[in-house]
């Protein structure tokens, strides 16, 4: 079941997988890229943290909770690099200049919000703004992540998306991330899952609504698009006036884990049936009705 693997040197295992169904029964391509955790040992020599420190950046276990998708007949792509040191929902060279030894030129963005706030392609920051580096890295350090790791990732979700659009005519992105807890002023509770469609511009409205309705049939409280309307993965990939829709899913790490120590809780089980749940109910789901008129479906096939 596991297959395009992207061998890494500075891992035993590839930096990532695909795991896909023995039959694909829907459009959908799931994707987690932030809950990889294996650090190679020349990165954690070249960081300031303490390994639970640099773990901090970790959606931690949002592929496990995600693992029976291939069982229910959708592919699922997961890193096994940290985000720490790669982040594929960014732009592929969106780098802050302060970490580098030599000037970086103006073909790469350097002053987006993200990188001004440490957490672009190769973060400077993990949470509580903890600084990861001990020296600045070289544009190598970048290149090396960017064009071995960062490519190849975004390749075979373009892969993975484009099977999935010419078996069906149309393709779904869902992207899986974790949260910390949230709050709102006062006494109010923040919500336990944020969904993000851009606002209504990356996916057809039923698949916003048919997460809603599985994760608050569930007793949870669920936010659309603020804090978190969707990243580089959502933007890029969600063109719904194509048939290519994109939805970002950020779940509350309390529902399931310790956010301090990172070992599971007692509600792991319970929320990872919860996504089986979701996962079928959108297998479930009439297609068609997403597909683009024919002369579109022809022109992005063509592409």
């Amino acid at each position: 079941m596991k297959g395009d693997p992207v061998q890494s040197d500075y891992w035993d295992r590839p930096a990532f997988e695909t795991i896909r169904p023995r039959r694909v029964m829907a459009p959908l391509v799931f994707n987690s890229a932030h809950s990889g955790r294996d650090y190679p040992e020349r990165f954690l020599a070249m960081t300031r943290l303490d390994h639970l420190s640099i773990r901090q950046s970790e959606d931690a276990f949002v592929d496990e909770l995600f693992q029976r998708a291939p069982h229910l007949g959708a592919p699922l792509i997961r890193a096994h690099f940290p985000r720490a040191y790669l982040d594929v929902n960014r732009e592929p060279w969106e780098l802050d200049p302060t970490m580098f030894v030599e000037p970086l030129s103006e073909r790469f963005n350097t002053t987006s919000p993200r990188v001004a706030a440490g957490l672009g392609t190769l973060a400077r920051v993990v949470a509580e703004n903890k600084p990861i580096y001990k020296e600045r890295l070289t544009l190598d350090d970048a290149r090396m992540r960017i064009e071995g790791i960062y490519q190849p990732y975004h390749a075979t979700m373009q892969r993975l998306l484009t099977e999935a659009y010419g078996a069906f005519g149309v393709a779904v992105l869902i992207d899986c991330h974790s949260m910390p807890r949230l709050s709102r002023s006062g006494d109010r509770l923040g919500p336990d899952v944020v969904l993000g469609d851009r606002y209504g511009t990356t996916c057809a409205p039923i698949l916003a609504d048919l997460a809603e309705m599985v994760f608050a049939g569930a007793g949870l409280r669920v936010a659309r698009n603020r804090p978190y309307a969707g990243g580089f993965c959502t933007r890029t990939y969600g063109r719904p006036q194509h048939g290519v829709h994109a939805l970002q899913i950020e779940l509350s790490r309390h529902l399931y884990m310790n956010e301090v120590t990172l070992e599971k809780n007692a509600g792991f089980g319970a929320i990872r049936q919860m996504v089986d749940r979701l996962v079928a109910t959108l297998v479930g789901l009439d297609f068609a009705m997403l597909a683009p008129p024919a002369p579109v479906q022809e022109k992005y096939a063509a592409e």
